[in-house]
């Protein structure tokens, strides 16, 4: 992209700019998602489109190849023609369609990688907002705050740049499991059978599994035999034992004590389902299984987390001093540090051989630029903002970390 070839014209000497190019470099190697998602709707809308003309097509050629086959009267003829010119008619609107959904994805396709290639060294600021922007979007729908989301995105003009219709789709099928129907997500099951299949995809046995379980939950045991034989069977040489276990609540019913049993009939199963759905939903679009704030924030936490942030006089200051971002730094490794890294109290800022600590007669370490600063305002006086200590800037004494 530009930016690589951007980075060679940046000074040798001018180490801000660097610094920020290569950031900028590393942004650009993030934004996977973005790309990926419009480029995957816009497939499985021509693929889609193709099933249609392929349905129809067969359609129209078997029904003209038996009206040739047929003596038909002139009347017959006519009225034989006129249905299948209805049809082809239908098929051509249905075609228009979809090249207009099409187009619109090629053109978020589009718009996504003119996002891209847009952002330079001094535009980066704003694009980084409009990236935060983005993240929370998609935070917000994974969440299934939709009209949270869309007004952000409205507001904030990005609508192009986050997948809000793509969450709808799938917002139709999550509904319907929380209301103990699968019917729409068998729906999209069938929609996206082969990629489902090629990914070794489970959830449309467990889908299957739950209708027969409400079935036995319903007392129609016939039914719920036939339904196995058609829908479970074919299951069988991949997942029998699963298949075993739930046949046999046939005989144990849904106020079973077994807890082996009982577990396939609890209101979870359902919540499970839709934590399904949502995995396979992500794959499917080449989603992160997390949102990208978790992400984002698990990147950062990862250089922060040490034995100390989990400690009772960790400072306010440490982000991991908060119960919720130390349960989302849990599963993250502490981070390796070579040496102490000392904070000065009063400024916040690292102290370090540009900004060395010095030490006040009671033993406490501030930052010299701090000390300077208070020492230039209360004529040579410090003042140590945790003991009340007064003293001479002149009394202090030059710490060296090794």
């Amino acid at each position: 992209m530009e930016m690589e070839s951007s980075l060679q014209n940046v000074e040798p000497g001018s180490v801000g700019p660097t610094t920020v190019a290569l950031t900028l470099v590393d942004s650009l190697k993030l934004e996977h998602q973005l790309l990926r998602v419009p480029f995957e709707h816009l497939k499985k809308s021509m693929r889609a489109n193709h099933r249609i003309v392929e349905k129809e097509m067969t359609a129209v050629i078997s029904s003209v190849t038996e009206a040739a086959e047929r003596d038909m009267s002139k009347e017959e003829a006519v009225s034989h023609l006129t249905s299948l010119v209805s049809r082809l008619q239908g098929l051509k609107r249905k075609l228009e369609e979809g090249s207009r959904a099409e187009h619109l994805q090629a053109q978020r396709c589009r718009t996504r990688l003119d996002h891209l290639e847009a952002v330079d060294i001094e535009s980066y600021s704003a694009w980084s907002n409009t990236r935060v922007k983005r993240i929370l979007v998609d935070y917000m729908l994974r969440l299934s705050y939709y009209d949270t989301a869309m007004k952000l995105a409205e507001s904030s003009n990005i609508q192009d740049v986050v997948d809000i219709d793509v969450f709808l789709d799938a917002k139709n099928v999550i509904d319907a499991l929380q209301h103990k129907e699968v019917a729409p997500a068998l729906a999209w099951c069938a929609e996206n059978k082969s990629r489902l299949k090629k990914s070794k995809s489970k959830f449309e046995f467990q889908l299957r599994l739950q209708e027969f379980i409400e079935l036995v939950r319903a007392d129609n045991n016939l039914r719920a035999i036939t339904y196995a034989r058609k829908y479970l069977a074919p299951w069988g040489a991949t997942h029998m034992k699963e298949l075993q276990r739930v046949m046999a609540t046939l005989a144990f019913k849904s106020n079973t004590e077994c807890e082996t049993y009982k577990v396939l009939f609890e209101a979870k199963q359902w919540n499970f389902l839709v934590e399904q759905f949502k995995q396979e939903f992500c794959k499917l679009y080449g989603m992160t299984l997390k949102p990208l704030l978790n992400i984002f924030l698990q990147a950062g936490l990862s250089a922060l987390k040490t034995p100390f942030c989990y400690e009772d006089d960790c400072t306010k200051e440490d982000p991991l001093s908060q119960e919720n971002f130390r349960k989302l730094a849990q599963p993250l490794p502490f981070s390796k540090q070579h040496h102490s890294k000392l904070v000065c109290y009063i400024t916040k800022e690292l102290m370090d051989t540009e900004n060395p600590p010095l030490v006040l007669p009671n033993g406490y370490v501030y930052s010299t630029k701090a000390l300077e600063e208070m020492a230039q305002k209360n004529d040579g006086k410090v003042t140590c903002p945790r003991t009340g200590l007064v003293c001479n800037f002149s009394d202090l004494v030059k710490a060296f970390v090794s």
